[in-house]
């Protein structure tokens, strides 16, 4: 069994001489800014969801990509778009086009005709309102990595042309950092991280959009160190502009002194993906029962997640949420989207956006107990097969973590 592997481990600096990088500005976020309720996605249930794979990455990268990404495909299996261009035979084939045109081929301004002007972007800082935002911090972004490459790893997707299509893109993003960055000078460095982006669409508008970035991870292969620039970030902008109604308070995952609830789980012929997710979550990260992860997982469980961390097998897998655990006693987790794709006899992909709070309490790969409140943010995916979790990848806001904890 392989052991738990982690590239560039989250230390904190000791060499107090060594090069620092310029604050960032990732904490430029709207923070006065609040999501406009019209807008808010709708509610997806399980007569959205795709039942099979007929439209999927697996069909759509097939051939090569001389036949999708030049082209209109003119190979795939196609279904109702109403308002969308012309150009895009499925919402797959929509998100993949878009964000090559849009970062690889370098038309910026093609974001005007793909994003709401009133669009409301979330990711590991905070929410962003305004497409002028999403103009502005591609060209930032282009201009530190000029040969950018996105290279798409999955797309799940569900919904239609009513209730709006949601879709979750997970790549890899490549580039050389020879131009400026929120982080200073070029460092002249090769970088590749793993991103999530969930986007709810209508009439080819991305208006409401969650996306994880492997920060940490980006930050560390740009020869800095994590803490440093969280430091400095807080030094700069302060840990939270607006003013707290409360210091700590207690996540609420015991009521009383009462104990956690456990979720029944039912098998039967056909799994409930949504009470599977749900059970998951509540009973192997809030009830503790880490006995029932062979309920949920397959003793050969792949995962992936920030900064590089890969691990191979139950044990590792079981050792990872430990970790976790034992630095945040009081963690508590949410399901707070879900949709999927698939059918029992061909497996499930499945999207779950969570967000959590816990107090960091214990020793740990983030250092000495601070005793502050934490809060994280993620987007996980599933790959389900034979009624267990095959594999999972995840990203969650860990830089945002770190300068939560060193503020």
């Amino acid at each position: 069994m392989n052991k738990p592997h982690v590239l560039n481990e989250l230390v904190e600096s000791k060499d107090k001489g060594e090069q620092k990088p310029v604050t960032p500005r990732a904490a430029e976020q709207d923070k006065s800014a609040t999501p406009s309720a019209n807008r808010l996605p709708r509610q997806l249930d399980d007569s959205h969801m795709p039942k099979d794979f007929s439209i999927s990455w697996d069909s759509y990268k097939r051939g090569g990509t001389d036949h999708f990404l030049s082209q209109k495909p003119a190979h795939l299996k196609g279904h109702s778009m109403k308002g969308f261009e012309d150009e895009y035979v499925n919402i797959i084939d929509y998100i993949i086009r878009i964000t090559h045109r849009i970062w690889e081929e370098g038309d910026i301004g093609y974001i005007y005709d793909t994003y709401s002007h009133d669009c409301n972007v979330w990711d590991d800082v905070g929410l962003h309102v305004g497409r002028d935002r999403v103009v502005a911090g591609t060209a930032r972004t282009l201009n530190a990595y000029p040969d950018l490459r996105i290279l798409g790893d999955e797309v799940i997707w569900a919904g239609d042309e009513n209730v709006g299509f949601h879709s979750s893109h997970r790549s890899y993003i490549m580039g050389t950092n020879t131009g400026f960055s929120e982080f200073g000078p070029a460092t002249n460095k090769p970088v590749r991280f793993m991103c999530i982006a969930n986007c709810v669409m209508l009439e080819n508008e991305i208006f409401y959009e969650h996306v994880m970035h492997n920060t940490a991870s980006l930050i560390q292969q740009l020869g800095f160190n994590v803490f440093d620039v969280a430091r400095e970030t807080m030094e700069k902008h302060g840990a939270d502009k607006l003013p707290r109604d409360f210091i700590s308070s207690e996540p609420f995952r015991v009521p009383g002194q009462g104990k956690p609830a456990m979720l029944a789980l039912e098998k039967g012929a056909k799994l409930d993906i949504r009470q599977f997710i749900k059970a998951f979550y509540q009973n192997v990260w809030n009830r503790r029962m880490l006995r029932s992860l062979t309920d949920f997982c397959s003793e050969n469980i792949l995962y992936q997640g920030p900064t590089e961390r890969t691990y191979q097998g139950l044990g590792n897998y079981k050792s990872w949420i430990l970790s976790l655990l034992s630095m945040f006693p009081d963690l508590t987790f949410s399901v707070d989207d879900i949709y999927w794709m698939g059918n029992d006899a061909s497996g499930f992909l499945v999207s779950a956006r969570w967000s959590a709070q816990g107090t960091h309490l214990g020793n740990g790969v983030y250092g000495k107990p601070t005793g502050k409140e934490i809060k994280l943010v993620g987007i996980s995916q599933f790959r389900i097969q034979d009624g267990l979790i095959q594999q999972e990848w995840s990203i969650f806001n860990e830089f945002g973590v770190i300068t939560q904890l060193v503020s």
